[in-house]
Formats: structure tokens, C-alpha cells, sequence
């Protein structure tokens, strides 16, 4: 690819890439999508097998194109995938892959300088839109170089096949936590599951509907409001299905999504996976707790959440506490002139639901740049 001179450029061609994408043809604004994978979508073709949204496909769609009436009110990773192929060749976006991004900085006058590894572009404006799974933290738990098993990042696991019957301990109570513990579980392996800071467990549906649409109904109400509606659902699913088997959630400076669903904590009521609380240090056949005790492990998975990947940018800008860039009108930078960021707004509603607002409101904000 030759140097170019583009209106607009978009790094990441997952869902907030695209939507921003689409927005921005649709408005007739010169731009690229440059993803460093080989296929759109790279850092969803990579996440777990068994991944299915937890959010309703209503509500999951990008803007301009539902998904099918065949596909499931919860798609698949792979059904994602494919909609995200299709929304991509149906709107004829200009996707460039094995693009690998290696820096961005501000352009002498204005604009951006994108380079790649044999080539660049000069853009008008930069759009972000790299999400956070391509950047795992593990946390700093000592004594990690003393153990003698595995250690990965829940973001490296695929499949149950390589853990049948292996003591496994899965680090962390957020949803990808949940859901591989029990999927574990389910195919034999002896799980226990650490856990810091509690966890507020939610139905994925509430008489058939998805939780999520209950939150975009309430939007516009104040989040302490919100949070006080989740709260109470989580206590009338309580008094349904009995008392919480976890530990309350803690106060968190972050925005904290709930654990949608039961899967979890029914592997635990059946015992067919134990709790422990945080991890004290690793030691050389498996962990001490928190409480004191030492088990032993075979392998261990760090289900310890992400990061923006924002590390193109180094210190052109200012992140809060949880890592998220400083943002005027949730998508433009509050460091940067021509900076956006499309992909980062998380809360109840669901981040796929923000995805779409975002990138129309970033489109829109671009067309009326001088």
C-alpha cells in the first residue's frame, strides 16, 4: 500500500470500526478502516469457541443492517462473525487488511500521520476503534514464576478439550469468568473459581425478554437510578432461586458490568465448582488464598478483565482510573484536536448498543469539523 491522503482514518475493523465506517459513507466522507489482522473482526475470530453475546440481537445490530430473522436472539461468536462479513460487504466499506498500525502522531499544520510498516496515510481526522480485548491485564499476583503449571489469560482460551480433568482454578467472576468456568465444569474438570470483589448476578432474561432491553428502556434515567433497578432485580431473582452463592460486589471506581446469567452460579450450587476467595500467591503447585489455605492446581486461568488498547497513542493523551481515554460527548478526545474514539462507553445497555450511538454521533461531528 502507497502513502495516501485520507479524510479519515479508522484503526480496528471490529464492530466499532465498522459502524463508524458505514456512518461515515454514508455521509460521503473519504476514509479507510485499517485492521492489522488478516479478516475483519480479527479480535473476535480469536476469542473462546463456545462465545455467545449476552446481549439481545435487537439491540447487537449495527447501524443500517439487523441481523437475519433466522440468526438466534443470542448470536454465537461465529454468527457475529459472519454478520459482521456481511455488514462490511453490503455497505462496500474500505477495509484494509494486514495493516498493522505501529504509530500515530499528530502532522505537522493538522491532521494525523498513520504509519504502518511500508507505508502511511495522512489523515484529517483519526478514529480509535481498537476496543480493549486485544489488551489483557493479569493483575501482579506474586509467586507467578514459582508455579510449575499453566498459566493463560482467559483471552488465550478456546476450547474445554486440553482441561478435561485437570484442576483448574479460574481467576475472576466477570462474565467471560462465568462462562468458562462452567463450560469447564461441564466437560470434567475440577474448577474452583477466586474471587476478589463479588459479583451482581443478573437474568440474561427477564420472562423471555433480554435484561439488556430493560436497561435501554431506563437509559435516560439518572445511573444512580439505574443501579438501584439492577440492584432490585438481582434480589428478586434472589428470593427466586435462593440466596447469592458469591460475594456481594464491592464499591468500584470502574463501571462494572453485571454477571448476566446463571450458568455460574449453578455450577456452584451443584458443587461442580467451588469458590475461593482472591489469591494470596502462587505457590510452586498452586495458589494460597486470601483465607489462608493452600490447593493445588494444574493450570490457571486469568479471567481478569482488559484494557482499552490504547497504547498507539503513549502520552499524546490522558486516561481516567480504569484506562479509558478523557472524552467530550463520549467519542471525541479531550487531548487532541480531529481524535475520536468509538468503542469504549460500557454500561447496562450493552456495549454493542453504545457502538452503534457512538459511531453516529462520531460521523456526525466529523461531517461538521471546519
Amino acid at each position: 500500500m502507497s502513502d495516501q491522503e485520507r479524510a479519515v482514518v479508522i484503526v480496528g475493523a471490529g464492530p466499532a470500526g465498522l459502524a463508524t465506517s458505514r456512518e461515515l459513507a454514508r455521509r460521503r466522507i473519504d476514509h479507510v478502516v485499517l485492521e492489522r489482522g488478516a479478516t475483519l473482526g480479527h479480535t473476535w475470530a480469536t476469542l473462546y469457541d463456545s462465545l455467545v453475546l449476552h446481549t439481545g440481537k435487537h439491540l447487537s445490530a449495527l447501524p443500517g443492517m439487523p441481523f437475519p430473522r433466522s440468526t438466534p436472539l443470542f448470536p454465537s461468536r461465529d454468527q457475529f462473525l459472519e454478520y459482521l462479513g456481511r455488514y462490511a460487504a453490503e455497505f462496500r466499506l474500505p477495509v484494509q487488511t494486514d495493516a498493522d498500525v505501529t504509530t500515530v502522531t499528530p502532522a505537522n499544520g493538522a491532521g494525523w500521520m498513520v504509519r504502518m510498516r511500508d507505508a502511511s496515510v495522512h489523515a484529517g481526522a483519526l478514529v480509535i476503534a481498537t476496543g480493549i480485548a486485544s489488551n489483557p491485564i493479569s493483575g501482579d499476583i506474586p509467586g507467578r514464576a514459582d508455579f510449575s503449571g499453566r498459566i493463560i489469560h482467559s483471552r488465550d482460551y478456546r476450547r474445554p478439550d486440553d482441561f478435561v480433568r485437570r484442576r483448574v482454578l479460574v481467576v475472576g467472576v466477570g462474565n467471560s469468568a462465568g462462562e468458562i468456568a462452567a463450560e469447564l465444569a461441564a466437560a470434567g474438570a475440577r474448577v474452583t473459581v477466586a474471587i476478589r470483589s463479588g459479583a451482581l448476578v443478573v437474568p440474561r432474561q427477564i420472562f423471555g425478554v433480554p435484561a439488556q432491553y430493560f436497561a435501554v428502556a431506563t437509559r435516560r434515567l439518572p445511573k444512580r437510578a439505574q443501579q438501584s433497578i439492577l440492584s432490585g432485580v438481582a434480589r428478586v431473582s434472589a428470593l427466586i432461586r435462593g440466596p447469592s452463592v458469591l460475594p456481594p460486589l464491592g464499591v468500584s471506581a470502574c463501571a462494572v458490568v453485571p454477571l448476566i446469567g446463571f450458568h455460574l452460579v449453578d455450577a456452584i450450587r451443584a458443587r461442580a465448582i467451588l469458590v475461593k476467595p482472591a489469591i494470596d500467591r502462587f505457590t510452586t503447585d498452586g495458589a494460597r488464598f486470601a483465607d489462608g489455605s493452600e490447593w493445588a492446581f494444574d493450570d490457571v486461568i486469568l479471567a481478569t478483565g482488559y484494557r482499552p488498547a490504547l497504547a498507539l497513542l503513549g502520552d499524546l493523551i490522558t486516561v481516567d482510573l480504569c484506562g479509558f481515554p478523557k472524552r467530550r460527548d463520549d467519542v471525541v478526545s479531550a487531548d487532541q484536536p480531529d481524535l475520536y474514539f468509538v468503542g469504549y462507553t460500557y454500561d447496562t445497555r450493552g456495549a454493542l448498543f453504545n457502538i452503534g450511538r457512538d459511531a453516529r454521533r462520531a460521523a456526525a461531528l466529523i461531517a461538521r469539523a471546519p
